[in-house]
């Protein structure tokens, strides 16, 4: 009989497979050899008490035999006669798009701006050692996306867009750990997530699809109302009924490009601030309560905390774990950061995005650009913190407690992102309503986390690439543009994602309606 149960325990408990069975066995009161298997189907932390709690969601196979459920790949068909669809971007929106695309019997043809997964580390070198950005091929462009070497964390914002099971076990299919099926909050992490990006690529050719690297995009070929065509910077000319734009939220060149052709698009408001290191053990004491040692059986703790300042929501945002800040720019001549977490998350400092929510009226300094508004604040404060870096990739740092109170650091620790750091009055690279928020931010962020607001961390900025600073309208029914038929706006750049998982969902919901007209 297998029985289903819940379950509250303490971290030793769930993390020592003999332990839970006797735990188990006196709930179910049943003898303990009766028990075949103990199966995990769902795992979350509990710290808000001092005891820290894990509560686990259990199959229990008493006197029955423990069969796990294979989890397979669709039976996908070879498509390379099949009507084709063009995918722009190479990302979760892209590639789910055209792993649907090939289930649904059709061709994708994608085209992405940057290199395979394996190209990529020479660039991500190059900008965390040489200082250089190439824009094509970044943290953020490239095989796989911004999440590829950006931490792979895998629960979305909202549970409201689709089937999150179906996209996290086409994620098992192609390599991912079974893990990810159980915990509370997933995440294959930046070690892994490229061989299962190079799986995926690999599935898509053998079927019939075509990828091409290294092919950006400069051109829509326009008819009366409809796409009908993409040139690239090659010169090449791709002609399909139906384009997939899935650029991610980095891609102002195509922004820019829409706005250029009369294409709709719509000024999206996001949050900027800053990304601030805490120690890892110092995380772990807020959290766990558990001085200098967590111990083997509770993982690096996370936090997610929100306050509201002046009617603006002032928020984490993604919290990495035993992480890494990283420098995202996509173009020479500005700073961004962001963070990654490899699957163990073993480094010694935990860092996080703290943001400001803006509002579209703070974007008025800069009305002339229309709908491109938030992309030109966005870029103006990462070009202040370039010239604050000294005009390379070193970010602008000032301890914590320092920023808050307004004054400079005498001196700074090492941090983990790479290029270095260099002290600067943080604040002054925002204008005055951010940083009052993130001041005010913090300060409520100790009351609840008291020793958050210390000097042992170091703010880094800026945190600008929170999402898109556009939104391109799409017909709520069949997914086109509002405007252009044959235009399918995807994922996070287009506005309707926040993530990996949320833009593999809509990237599958787009080509569910592609293939209702084809």
């Amino acid at each position: 009989m297998i029985h289903s149960l819940q379950l509250r325990t303490n971290p030793e408990t769930a993390g020592e497979p003999d332990r839970l069975k006797r735990s188990v066995a006196k709930k179910l009161g049943v003898d303990e050899a009766e028990i075949r298997h103990v199966d995990v189907q769902r795992r979350s932390i509990d710290a808000r008490k001092k005891q820290v709690a894990v509560n686990l969601k259990l199959d229990v196979y008493v006197g029955e035999d423990y069969r796990p459920a294979d989890i397979t790949l669709p039976d996908y068909p070879n498509v390379s006669n099949s009507p084709e669809v063009i995918v722009i971007g190479a990302g979760p929106a892209g590639l789910f798009a055209a792993l649907r695309l090939i289930e649904l019997g059709k061709k994708p043809i994608i085209l992405e701006r940057g290199k395979d997964v394996k190209e990529r580390i020479k660039d991500l070198k190059g900008i965390n050692v040489k200082h250089i950005v190439n824009p094509d091929s970044n943290y953020c462009f490239g095989e796989g996306g911004a999440g590829t070497y950006s931490d792979g964390k895998l629960y979305p914002r909202s549970k409201k867009r689709g089937d999150i099971n179906r996209i996290l076990e086409l994620l098992v299919g192609f390599g991912a750990v079974r893990d990810i099926l159980v915990e509370a909050h997933p995440h294959i992490g930046t070690n892994k997530l490229p061989g299962i990006i190079a799986s995926m690529r690999e599935c898509i050719l053998a079927h019939g699809g075509e990828i091409h690297f290294n092919t950006r995009v400069t051109d829509f070929l326009l008819e009366g109302d409809a796409l009908v065509g993409i040139r690239t910077l090659k010169g090449d000319v791709f002609r399909a009924p139906q384009t997939i734009l899935a650029t991610g939220h980095s891609a102002r060149d195509i922004f820019t490009l829409l706005h250029e052709k009369g294409i709709e698009i719509e000024l999206k408001p996001l949050a900027i601030g800053v990304r601030v290191e805490h120690p890892q053990s110092l995380i772990d004491n807020i959290q766990y309560s558990c001085g200098s040692d967590r111990g083997e059986y509770l993982p690096p703790s996370a936090y997610n905390i929100t306050r509201q300042v002046n009617g603006r929501g002032v928020y984490s945002f993604c919290m990495c774990p035993g992480g890494v800040i990283a420098p995202c720019a996509t173009e020479p001549g500005e700073i961004v950061t962001n963070g990654w977490s490899s699957s163990r998350r073993a480094r010694s400092t935990a860092n996080s995005g703290i943001v400001v929510e803006l509002r579209e009226e703070d974007f008025m300094p800069f009305e002339k650009y229309g709908p491109l508004a938030a992309m030109q604040y966005q870029k103006h404060i990462e070009t202040k913190a370039w010239e604050a870096g000294g005009r390379t990739q070193t970010a602008p740092a000032q301890r914590l407690d320092d920023f808050v109170n307004r004054r400079m650091s005498a001196d700074l620790p090492s941090t983990s992102y790479s290029p270095g750091i260099t002290p600067a009055q943080v604040g002054d690279l925002f204008p005055g309503y951010i940083t009052e928020a993130l001041i005010r931010g913090f300060k409520l962020f100790d009351r609840s986390m008291q020793g958050f607001l210390t000097n042992e961390a170091v703010v880094h900025a800026p945190e600008s690439r929170t999402s898109s600073p556009v939104r391109i309208p799409r017909d709520h029914g069949s997914l086109e543009h509002v405007r252009i038929k044959g235009l399918y706006p995807c994922g996070e750049g287009a506005g309707y994602a926040g993530g990996i998982v949320s833009a593999a969902m809509d990237g599958e919901r787009v080509a569910n309606a592609i293939s209702l007209k084809i």
